[in-house]
């Protein structure tokens, strides 16, 4: 019995040793790859099951050997290093091989094209031997949101295939890869790392990574055909923006688009539109302002759709609109037009105007319908046809690739110092230093006179109310704005010319019902006080405007236009004292003196200052800082503002400095951003574009319920804010 017990033994033992013998044989047999003298777009696996993953493939902290890879270099965000599908060269020219990232969990490395931030991995091959060229492919990348920046990349675990052909097919490959690449999580890391990996002579048989390469290989989008994807059509929209649509059989569930241009002309995030059950799929992007170079026709653009594993990549030329398709949203960005300009006539920058219509109104008291109605219809004239000339302005400043908007000339000191001189001899004259004599043909105008209140006069007041109305930003004007500026100049003209119409809507209703006009008290007596009343009133805006130039060129600056502005009154109120070209020889050069004094540069002073108790309260504005906030869970408010735009002042003033508002970002937990756009800065236009905003005032918050950011209204509320304050601190 023990003798058959042992004979078992043998036996069972005889036939493990053949089992294990024969095994590696066979799958070495069953595992080699062919090799062609044309690059493949990926090794496939092989038909059998690979040999079992070393302990290596594991992951970085193994301390086993891998003669099909490289060594990993490790850092404290994660590890690196170069794959071979096979043991060796083998017969043909190309070799497949893989750039295998393995990243701690919240680190990530960038797509070849990374989007807002970031840059993508590289490597130089200097060193080694028998290479002729290197090419990397790149697997479907992942969407990365936080604070209105779009990144793309990957997370966890990637490789990278290559395709690595010889200078001498057969000879062994001695290869040396320095790679450099940026690992981001709050913080961003440069990387770099020497790899080594040499491939001998022989027959080439499949490695343990040969199936982890080829599953990130049939990551990388194709045409599509394989994926059941097609592209039908990339056509721009009648809003300027991108439509790209995607026919998919079976459907798409959760679909993203990628779009490249090779000057890095870049748009912003996608709208997807799942149709017909995910199989018609509507992706809208919109340029983001001045980057690349032209419009969205001159040149090809790269276009990746993404939906889990399946992709697709096709280059696709920008077909232009339908015929009519830009027509219906333009008419109702005339009608959005025609209602901010109205209520342009309610906000705090127009308050100075109020003196022009004032006296406008009062003056026509008794006088002829007829008189009544043309001089408003001049006014209105006078507005609309500066709406027009802030058209053309804008035109020509986005054509010549700058950033353009809203109120943008109030930071332009010699701008500043012009209105500054208007005001001050509009007050001389309310304190009736002097009178208007207009030119002959402005006379003809106004009844054959040299009038003050001639036609060209209520023209001329019109104009000067649309400059004084220009740092305000009201509800609705930066949506069209917005939209105007996104567009060609036919819309910009069309939009800047229906909120002008808006504008002016007060005085085409007395035009059209001189009667209330006729109706007020008569000029008399009691003018003069008013007038003298509205002339300080302007003296307050000269004032006003003084502190602005104390933020564009420095207080002594300021300070020395005010002292020159002060000798022009005096000069004028000397009357008959000195001749009339005397006089205005003395005001000319004290306007060019003021100008001279405001185009010297100085650092600015801090923005308005904060109560006493919410002093230390803001922190300038970086996208960065911004970005990193809000990843760690932070809220952040974020206040867009300068010292000219009064409606940033008074949202101030009246909601951040008072109230809920006050106390909870006095109580911490909070970030407070101030971005102060008083002088030209290219990165908070860039910021405000990205909303579609060209003007301010504008407001954000940011928080884990809203890492996109939340954009408040022009005219501030404190339940506006509060409301977007708790929205923002919930997780989404």
């Amino acid at each position: 019995m023990q003798a058959g017990f042992r004979r078992k033994m043998v036996a069972i033992g005889m036939a493990a040793l053949c089992l294990a013998f024969l095994v590696p044989v066979a799958s070495g047999q069953a595992a080699r790859v062919s090799q062609t003298s044309r690059p493949a777009p990926a090794v496939q696996p092989p038909a059998v099951p690979t040999p079992a993953p070393t302990p290596d493939h594991a992951g970085p902290d193994s301390a086993a050997r891998d003669h099909g890879a490289s060594d990993w270099k490790s850092t404290e965000q994660g590890a690196v290093r170069l794959l071979s599908a096979v043991t060796a060269v083998g017969e043909g020219a190309d070799v497949q091989l893989g750039l295998e990232f393995k990243l701690k969990p919240g680190w990530k490395i960038y797509w070849r094209s990374p989007g807002d931030a970031g840059f993508p991995p590289s490597i130089d091959w200097k060193g080694s031997d028998n290479l002729a060229e290197a090419v990397m492919s790149w697997p479907a990348p992942h969407r990365f949101s936080v604070s209105g920046l779009e990144t793309m990349g990957y997370k966890d675990e990637v490789v990278l295939p290559l395709i690595v052909r010889l200078n001498e097919s057969g000879q062994a490959a001695s290869l040396r890869a320095a790679v450099d690449f940026l690992t981001c999580d709050v913080l961003c890391v440069p990387q770099h790392a020497e790899l080594q990996l040499d491939l001998p002579a022989g027959p080439a048989e499949a490695t343990s990574h040969a199936h982890l390469i080829s599953r990130f290989q049939a990551q990388v989008p194709g045409d599509g055909a394989r994926q059941g994807l097609s592209l039908v059509s990339a056509r721009a929209t009648g809003s300027g923006a991108l439509q790209v649509v995607v026919a998919a059989n079976p459907p798409l569930a959760d679909p993203d688009l990628f779009i490249e241009r090779a000057d890095q002309f870049q748009f912003s995030r996608p709208v997807v539109r799942r149709l017909q059950g995910g199989r018609r799929i509507e992706f809208e992007a919109n340029p983001v302002p001045n980057t690349g170079e032209g419009d969205l026709f001159d040149k090809p653009l790269t276009l990746t759709v993404v939906d889990g594993n399946r992709g697709m990549e096709v280059v696709s030329d920008v077909s232009p609109a339908e015929p009519g398709a830009r027509l219906p949203k333009v008419i109702a960005m005339l009608g959005v037009a025609l209602l901010g300009g109205f209520i342009l006539n309610l906000m705090p920058c127009v308050l100075p105007v109020l003196s022009i219509k004032i006296l406008g109104l009062i003056g026509q008291a008794g006088a002829a319908r007829s008189s009544i109605r043309s001089r408003f219809l001049a006014s209105a004239a006078g507005i609309i046809a500066s709406f027009l000339v802030l058209a053309a302005a804008a035109t020509g400043v986005k054509a010549a690739g700058s950033a353009v908007g809203w109120g943008i000339q109030f930071q332009q000191p010699l701008f500043l110092v012009a209105m500054i001189s208007i005001i001050t001899l509009f007050s001389a004259n309310l304190f009736g230093f002097f009178e208007i004599g207009l030119p002959s043909f402005a006379s003809r105008l106004g009844g054959g006179r040299s009038d003050p209140d001639g036609l060209a006069a209520h023209f001329a007041s019109g104009a000067f109310a649309t400059l004084l109305a220009t740092p305000c930003s009201a509800p609705f004007l930066g949506t069209a704005v917005g939209f105007a500026l996104a567009q060609g100049a036919l819309e910009i003209f069309a939009i800047f010319a229906a909120l002008g119409v808006g504008m002016a809507l007060p005085y085409f209703a007395i035009a059209l019902w001189p009667q209330a006009a006729q109706r007020l008290p008569r000029p008399g007596r009691w003018m003069l006080l008013l007038r003298r009343l509205l002339g300080g009133v302007m003296l307050a805006t000269v004032g006003w405007l003084l502190l602005v130039v104390s933020s564009e060129a420095g207080t002594q600056a300021a300070i020395l236009i005010g002292m020159v502005m002060l000798a022009m009154l005096a000069i004028l109120g000397l009357g008959g004292r000195l001749a009339v070209p005397l006089r205005i020889v003395l005001v000319v050069v004290g306007v060019l003196g003021a100008g001279v004094l405001a185009s010297g540069q100085a650092p600015r002073p801090a923005a308005t200052q904060p109560p006493s108790d919410l002093k230390g309260l803001w922190t300038p504005f970086d996208r960065d800082l911004l970005a990193r906030s809000v990843a760690e869970g932070k809220v952040v408010f974020v206040d867009v503002t300068a010292d000219w735009c009064i409606t940033c002042q008074v949202n101030k003033a009246t909601v951040v400095y008072r109230g809920k508002v006050a106390q909870t970002l006095a109580g911490g937990g909070i970030l407070a951003m101030e971005a102060d756009w008083t002088r030209p800065d290219d990165s908070i236009a860039a910021y405000l574009a990205g909303f579609g905003r060209y003007g301010i005032p504008f407001n954000a918050v940011y928080g884990p319920g809203a890492p996109d950011g939340i954009a408040l209204p022009e005219l501030l509320t404190e339940d506006a804010v509060m409301t977007a304050l708790a929205k923002a601190r919930k997780a989404s």
